[in-house]
C-alpha cells in the first residue's frame, strides 16, 4: 500500500517536470515569436519614417523653389515695371523741354510785340499831351477861368450831382431796410410766440370755503362774535357770511393771506374746534406751511429756467407772484412766458439768451410786493433787485418796461416786447369786457365830479388818468390841488394793485384866422 502510493507519488512528479519543461519551452517559443514579430514591425515602422521624410524633404524642396521662383518673378516685373515708369519720366521731360523751348520763343515774340506797342503808346501820349494843352488854352481864352477856378467849378458840380444821387440812394436803402427790419421782426415774434405756449387759470380776489351744513357758520362766528373777531385780526382777511347755503366767502387784497386764511378755515371746519387759541394755532401752522410752499414755488421758477445764484429773498418774492394776479392773469405763469420769450428773441438777434431770461422772469418781482409798499411796480422791482445786487440789465427791465422811461438797454426792448406778447395774445387775459369798462368808467367818474374838470380819460388799462381842466376856470394851484385830491379819492374809494398816475393838464389855447 505504501509501496503503491510511493509509486504513484513519483510518476505524478516526473508527470509534472514533464508538463513545467514543456510550458517553459512553449513559452520560450512564443517570446521568440513575438520578438521576431516585433523586428520586423519595427523594421517596416523604420522603413516607412524613412520614406515619409524623405517625401516630406522632397516636399519642403519643391516648396521653396517654388518661393525662390515666386519672388524672382515679381523682382523681375518690378523691374520692369520700374523701367517703364523710367521710359515715361524720360518722355515727358523730353517733352517737356520741347514745349518750354516753344514757349520761350512765344514770350520772346510776345515781348518784342509790347515794346513795339509800348514805343507806339508813348508817342500817342506826347500826342494827346500836345492836342489837351492846345484845348485848354482855348478853353482858357473862351471862358476866361484859370486852371485852379476850371478844377473848382468842376467839383463843385460833380459833389452837388454825387450828393443827390447818394441822398436818393440813401433813401432807397433805408426804406428797403426799414421793411426788412419791420418784416423780420414780425416773423421772430411770430416764431417765438410759436415755439411757446402756456395755459392760464383765472383767479379772482376773493376765496370760497365749503361748509358742511349752515350749523357751521354759527361755529365760525362764534359767541358775541369772537370767533370770527379773532380770525379776521390774526389771517388780516375778512370772511363774508351771507345767506348763500354751503360756503363761506373769504374776502382780501393780498392773495397769500387770503390763501392762507382759506387753508386756516379748511382746517378748523374739519377739526370742528374752533376758538380763538386754536385759530392761532391753526392760523401759525398754515403760515408755515405757506412760507415753505411759496420757496419752492421760486426755486421751481428759477430752475424751470436755469438761472444760477439768485438770492434767496428775490427767490420769495418768485414764489410770492404764483398768487398773485394781474387781470386775471397768473402773473408767476406770465413772468415765465415773459423769460422764455425773451430768451427766444435775444437768441435770435445775437444777444446774450441767459440775461435775457433772467431780466423776463424778474421784470414782474415788484407785484409780489407792491400792496406793502408805496409807488408801482416797476419801481420797486428795481429798488428790490438793486437792493439785492442784480445785473442793471436786469434791474433796468424792471424799471423801464412799460415805457415810462427813456430806455438805454437793449434787453429792456426785448423785455417790454416780451411782455407786450404775453398780455395780448389770445387766452392770456381773461377779464370781462364789462368789468374792463366798468373799471375805466369809475376812474374817469370819479375824476369828473370835481368842479373845473373838463374831461378825464383813463389810459394804460387804468395805471394812469389823464385830467383836462379849464385855463379860464382855474390856475396853476388850482391844478395842483384838483390832481391831489383826485389821487386821494382813489384811495378812499377804489382797492387796485400798485398805484394809479394822475395828470392833470391846464393850457391856453389863441387863434386868429388870416383872411
Amino acid at each position: 500500500m505504501d509501496t503503491t502510493a510511493f509509486i504513484t507519488g513519483g510518476v505524478g512528479f516526473l508527470i509534472a517536470i514533464g508538463l513545467a519543461f514543456l510550458y517553459q519551452r512553449v513559452s520560450t517559443n512564443n517570446a521568440k515569436n513575438k520578438s521576431d514579430m516585433i523586428l520586423k514591425d519595427a523594421a517596416r515602422d523604420a522603413e516607412n519614417r524613412i520614406k515619409e521624410a524623405e517625401l516630406t524633404i522632397k516636399e519642403k524642396n519643391l516648396t521653396s523653389k517654388e518661393k525662390m521662383e515666386n519672388e524672382f518673378n515679381k523682382t523681375r516685373n518690378d523691374l520692369r515695371e520700374q523701367e517703364r515708369e523710367l521710359d515715361k519720366q524720360q518722355n515727358s521731360l523730353t517733352q517737356a523741354s520741347q514745349d518750354l523751348k516753344k514757349q520761350e520763343s512765344f514770350v520772346e515774340q510776345t515781348q518784342n510785340r509790347l515794346t513795339a506797342k509800348l514805343e507806339s503808346s508813348i508817342v500817342r501820349e506826347k500826342e494827346l499831351s500836345d492836342i489837351l494843352e492846345r484845348q485848354r488854352q482855348q478853353l482858357h481864352q473862351i471862358t476866361g477861368l484859370s486852371v485852379e477856378d476850371a478844377e473848382k467849378r468842376l467839383l463843385e458840380i460833380t459833389e452837388d450831382h454825387l450828393s443827390r444821387e447818394v441822398g436818393g440812394r440813401i433813401l432807397k436803402h433805408e426804406k428797403m431796410l426799414e421793411e426788412t427790419c419791420e418784416q423780420k421782426s414780425r416773423e421772430m415774434l411770430l416764431m417765438t410766440m410759436q415755439r411757446f405756449a402756456a395755459t392760464y387759470t383765472s383767479e379772482t380776489t376773493t376765496s370760497t370755503v365749503d361748509i358742511p351744513n349752515d350749523e357751521m357758520k354759527g361755529r365760525i362766528i362764534g359767541r358775541e362774535g369772537r370767533n370770527i373777531r379773532a380770525f379776521e385780526k390774526e389771517t388780516g382777511i375778512d370772511v363774508i357770511i351771507d345767506d348763500t347755503p354751503g360756503v363761506v366767502i373769504v374776502s382780501g387784497f393780498d392773495p397769500v393771506r387770503r390763501e392762507i386764511a382759506r387753508q386756516s378755515l379748511d382746517k378748523l371746519i374739519s377739526d370742528g374746534r374752533i376758538h380763538p387759541s386754536r385759530i392761532e394755532e391753526v392760523v401759525a401752522e398754515a403760515r408755515k406751511e405757506m412760507e415753505k410752499f411759496i420757496r419752492a414755488k421760486g426755486k421751481e421758477a428759477v430752475q424751470e429756467l436755469n438761472l444760477h445764484r439768485v438770492h434767496d429773498r428775490v427767490v420769495e418774492y418768485l414764489g410770492r407772484l404764483h398768487f398773485r394776479t394781474s387781470y386775471s392773469q397768473n402773473v408767476l405763469a406770465h413772468s415765465k412766458e415773459v423769460a422764455f420769450l425773451s430768451g427766444m428773441i435775444a437768441e435770435m438777434i445775437g444777444l446774450d439768451a441767459d440775461l435775457a431770461r433772467r431780466c423776463g422772469l424778474l421784470h414782474d418781482i415788484g407785484k409780489a410786493v407792491d400792496h406793502e409798499r408805496d409807488g408801482g411796480h416797476p419801481q420797486i422791482g428795481a429798488e428790490i433787485l438793486k437792493q439785492f445786487n442784480e445785473n442793471k440789465d436786469v434791474v433796468h427791465a424792471a424799471l423801464g418796461h412799460h415805457d415810462q422811461i427813456v430806455i438805454e438797454h437793449p434787453y429792456t426792448v426785448i423785455v417790454a416786447t416780451a411782455d407786450a406778447c404775453s398780455a395780448s395774445r389770445p387766452g392770456a387775459r381773461r377779464e370781462s369786457l364789462e368789468r374792463y369798462i366798468k373799471r375805466m368808467e369809475e376812474l374817469e367818474t370819479i375824476a369828473r365830479e370835481f368842479k373845473g374838470v373838463k374831461q378825464a380819460f383813463a389810459i394804460q388799462a387804468g395805471r394812469e388818468l389823464r385830467v383836462m381842466v379849464g385855463a379860464k376856470d382855474s390856475d396853476d394851484a388850482t391844478a395842483a390841488n384838483i390832481c391831489r385830491k383826485i389821487a386821494q379819492e382813489f384811495e378812499k374809494r377804489l382797492q387796485y394793485p400798485g398805484e394809479i398816475k394822475v395828470t392833470v393838464i391846464r393850457e391856453s389855447r389863441f387863434m386868429e384866422i388870416a383872411k
